[in-house]
């Protein structure tokens, strides 16, 4: 159900009955599980401990509805796992992530299209470099195969492609909106409570490493874990506001995305303390019907750009976007589109190398994105040899502090990634 913190405190006030939870111990908390981060990883993770005999959830979110930061600010793609090297998470997840994406969507009617995608060469040079991709993907049973510049132009007239392309068949877009609220649904039918308008102000781990984790909540406004500094938070229970309210639980995941650093710097002591980056990437909006591809398109990578170019995307509706650009920012706040006027001039000329009969006067800004990130401004990757293009996610179990599961630099492919990562989480709890 949906609630306020306070809402949610009274309704499991009376509900502290012994639970087990992964032994024998008999346990009082107000809840099993605690997900700090209602975007669409966070929901996932939720949904699948919730079907646990005998879980109780608690979703934690800051803003009043799910899913409005990095969910919803990005390109919709349901990724093939093309990028992110060998023997990572990510291509691990991806790959997982992908088959779990479709068959949900089928089952629970979420718009989705299984498009495909082109990685399109305009220079021998490019098209050498797409060969690492190919190559990767063979090794890892990703279907791809290799286009000509006449099957190009036959199959998208528009689209130019002077000396080949990459297609990746698996890829697909879905209507994220839709899926988070299909994941939110499943929780909250299967019994898990939602904490909207609800800031993490404080946790604090069982003493000694047993009992219970203490999750101190306040309304928005609230000051909450901030991203853009290591230090943790110290919001005292001697000076907290009558509308701030404590929930125990077994456990705390930290799905908290773009402020998932501030919860681990809130937890973790100073030396385990981590440094957040951000790449922020806008996205331009195309009204007019042609030129319009049927696929995805995406230029060669380039290595060091911390991006996959800005490529080509399509909505449920079938309108086209383009985006993401990448401009490294110092901290989450600022979501408006960027009106750097030479960042937009790059953007367009990226663009018209592959769409050149584009009217670049309809093209305009539309909304921005920001990923959380591990490292700045990576390089590398699969594009290079199938070495690791960026961070990889960093899933795990934190040593000293039994029953915290740490999420941290959950970018793409989150989205495609996220049934497997709550598959993932469960595992780490429950085997």
């Amino acid at each position: 159900m949906f609630a306020s913190p306070r809402a949610v405190k009274a309704v499991f006030r009376h509900r502290t009955q012994s639970r087990t939870f992964a032994s024998s111990t008999r346990r009082n908390a107000d809840f099993t599980h605690a997900v700090v981060g209602g975007g669409a990883i966070g929901l996932a993770i939720a949904r699948r401990l919730q079907q646990v005999e005998g879980a109780q959830v608690v979703l934690i979110e800051k803003h009043g509805i799910v899913g409005s930061e990095t969910s919803s600010r990005n390109s919709e793609v349901i990724h093939a796992g093309l990028y992110y090297g060998h023997d990572t998470l990510k291509t691990k997840l991806c790959i997982e992530g992908r088959h779990m994406m479709y068959e949900y969507c089928d089952r629970r009617v979420v718009p989705h299209m299984n498009c495909g995608k082109w990685i399109v060469a305009q220079t021998d040079d490019q098209l050498h470099a797409l060969k690492s991709v190919h190559d990767f993907a063979k090794d890892i049973d990703v279907p791809i195969r290799w286009i000509g510049p006449k099957e190009a132009h036959a199959r998208e007239p528009d689209v130019r492609c002077q000396a080949g392309a990459l297609e990746s068949p698996s890829t697909g877009i879905v209507d994220s909106h839709t899926y988070m609220q299909a994941l939110h649904a499943d929780f909250e039918e299967a019994g898990g409570d939602t904490a909207l308008a609800s800031t993490v102000t404080r946790i604090e781990s069982p003493p000694s490493g047993s009992g219970d984790w203490k999750i101190w909540t306040a309304p928005p406004g609230s000051t909450g874990p901030q991203p853009e500094s290591p230090s943790p938070q110290t919001h005292e229970p001697s000076t907290a506001s009558e509308e701030d309210v404590v929930v125990t639980a077994e456990t705390v995941i930290n799905s908290a995305g773009l402020y998932a650093y501030g919860i681990n710097n809130m937890i973790l002591p100073p030396e385990r303390h981590r440094t957040p980056y951000y790449a922020k990437g806008t996205y331009y909006s195309y009204p007019k019907s042609r030129p319009k591809p049927n696929t995805l398109i995406y230029p060669a990578p380039v290595p060091g750009h911390g991006g996959l170019g800005t490529h080509l995307t399509l909505d449920m509706a079938g309108r086209i976007r383009f985006g993401p650009d990448v401009e490294w920012v110092s901290h989450p706040h600022d979501l408006a589109p960027s009106g750097d006027s030479a960042r937009f001039a790059a953007a367009l000329e990226d663009i018209q190398s592959y769409l050149p009969g584009i009217d670049v006067e309809a093209v305009a800004p539309d909304y921005a994105g920001i990923r959380p990130k591990l490292a700045p401004k990576e390089s590398g990757g699969a594009a290079s040899g199938g070495k690791v293009t960026s961070s990889d996610f960093y899933i795990r179990r934190e040593e000293g502090f039994p029953g915290f599961v740490n999420l941290l630099g959950m970018e793409s492919p989150g989205l495609t990634s996220s049934l497997a990562i709550g598959e993932m989480v469960y595992r780490m709890l429950y085997r």
